[in-house]
């Protein structure tokens, strides 16, 4: 159980806190100010800091550097109601995890410390590392990803935009995260937003921040992704799904570097690097006016393409022993390796889900194999039986994506539109076969398929999956 510690002077804070943290299955300890703090980091055992900024003895900043440099693998999330852009900026400079103001939605929260509490499993682990590139959780040994390293080592000194593409789980995010540290910019914030889970009228706000009494609500300013990003990175995860009314506003803070917040006046100037990432056809988003041409040739200009899973087989041994040694370590067991009809089983797999699912999958195996090998018992039945493959079969009739992006298929489609179309097919199927499977119950769902609540939400809407009233419960 994930352990989490909550520094506050005011007790009411604290007991709210810890209601809610234990009510998701937290262990909470709390502590009055930060020299306490210290006495519990120093026991051992916390997974993240939830920390106010003014307190007597010790503040939030001085137990964020002091955290920060004894224990880095502890993320800290700064929560105040005194937050202003400077502190905001300091905090992220100082290697706050993330940053919150008073008053905020206990559901925002509660996802932040959820991000929190996953990277630090993350940063507890032996990562391995290239020669010249510091990949962290990058792993692979294919062509395919030598050829990304090398995009990598030659475009992240620069200040060029870069544009990442890829399947859902291929792990774009960890090569907007590489590019970030291999740069110039590496000890400056490194800022991310998933451009998906905003909704369209609170975007402009979540970009550009706002002023006091912008709207019912604003009870404080706060600064916004690209403020916070200053002299960083500022990373745009699912930027297809901007709404095109905000595109324009985009375009125009990338070209001149400046901007106003909501319901401001004054003009901010910022220097920012920007990495978007997508799983969208964006160039046919601009062919069909769902994307702006002047906007995806502004952030198109170094493009990065991770091939899925079914395309790497080269990487599954190495992806294998690196789950295999991660999960040992975080539920305790001691798996030596997988034997070879589960490497068979794992090559003949299409992985709808790519890298996010075999990891889950292969979690799952850590915990109930038998002996001190993966064996093919051990295997999850859908795996074998192709039940929640249905790409599978589809994935082996999809013409090969190697003819280049003009080389047709039958019907005159670019190949990789046809394999884009498919891969959503195969991905429909599966969500509605859980769906059902789970009668209906999006938590359990989502649980199965390996990614978040919202995640699927997200993609039930994309395919028009909706639940209608009446048809099944949709909480678990």
């Amino acid at each position: 159980m994930d352990k989490i510690l909550i520094v506050d002077d005011e007790q009411n804070i604290r007991i709210v806190l810890e209601a809610m943290l234990r009510k998701e299955g937290y262990d909470v300890v709390t502590a009055g100010d930060g020299v306490e703090a210290l006495e519990s980091l120093q026991r051992g055992g916390i997974s993240a800091v939830v920390t106010d900024l003014r307190m007597p003895k010790m503040d939030g900043m001085a137990l964020l550097e002091k955290a920060a440099a004894d224990y880095p693998s502890v993320p800290v999330i700064m929560i105040t109601a005194h937050g202003t852009v400077t502190t905001a900026v300091e905090a992220l400079k100082k290697g706050a995890f993330d940053y919150v103001t008073k008053p905020f939605e206990q559901e925002d929260l509660r996802n932040v410390i959820e991000k929190a509490v996953k990277t630090r499993a993350l940063r507890s682990a032996d990562l391995p590392a290239g020669s010249d590139v510091d990949w962290e959780r990058i792993v692979g040994e294919s062509g395919a990803m030598v050829r990304i390293g090398e995009s990598i080592r030659q475009v992240a000194p620069t200040m060029m935009t870069v544009l990442v593409t890829g399947e859902t789980g291929t792990g774009k995010e960890l090569i907007a995260h590489a590019i970030h540290r291999n740069s110039p910019r590496k000890d400056n914030p490194f800022i991310k937003i998933n451009c998906a889970a905003i909704p369209e009228h609170l975007m402009e706000s979540e970009l550009f921040g706002f002023e006091k009494g912008a709207f019912t609500g604003a009870v404080s300013k706060k600064p916004g992704r690209f403020e916070l990003a200053n002299k960083g990175s500022l990373f745009l995860d699912e930027i297809g799904e901007i709404p095109r009314a905000m595109q324009v506003k985009l375009l125009q803070v990338l070209q001149d570097q400046e901007f106003e917040r909501v319901g401001g006046l004054r003009t901010i100037k910022v220097d920012v690097r920007l990495i978007a990432a997508t799983n969208r056809n964006l160039l046919q988003d601009v062919k069909e006016g769902r994307f702006r041409e002047d906007l995806y040739y502004r952030i198109n200009v170094f493009p990065i393409h991770l091939p899925p899973l079914r395309e790497r087989s080269d990487d599954i041994g190495a992806l294998t022993r690196y789950f295999i040694d991660k999960f040992n370590r975080k539920l305790g067991r001691n798996i030596r390796n997988a034997d070879p009809e589960v490497q068979a089983v794992f090559a003949k797999y299409a992985w709808p889900g790519n890298i996010r699912e075999m990891e889950n999958i292969i979690e799952r195996m850590v915990l109930v194999a038998k002996r001190d090998t993966i064996t093919r018992d051990d295997v999850p039945p859908e795996m074998i039986s192709g039940r929640h493959s249905g790409s599978l079969k589809d994935a082996e009739t999809v013409p090969p994506s190697g003819g280049g992006a003009e080389a047709g298929g039958a019907d005159g489609k670019p190949f990789k539109d046809l394999i884009k179309s498919r891969t959503e097919e195969v991905e429909k199927k599966i969500i509605v076969k859980v769906l059902d499977e789970c009668d209906g119950n999006v938590t359990r769902a989502a649980k199965q398929l390996g990614v978040s609540r919202k995640g699927l939400q997200l993609k039930m809407i994309k395919y028009n999956l909706r639940k209608e009233p009446g048809r099944g419960p949709d909480e678990g």
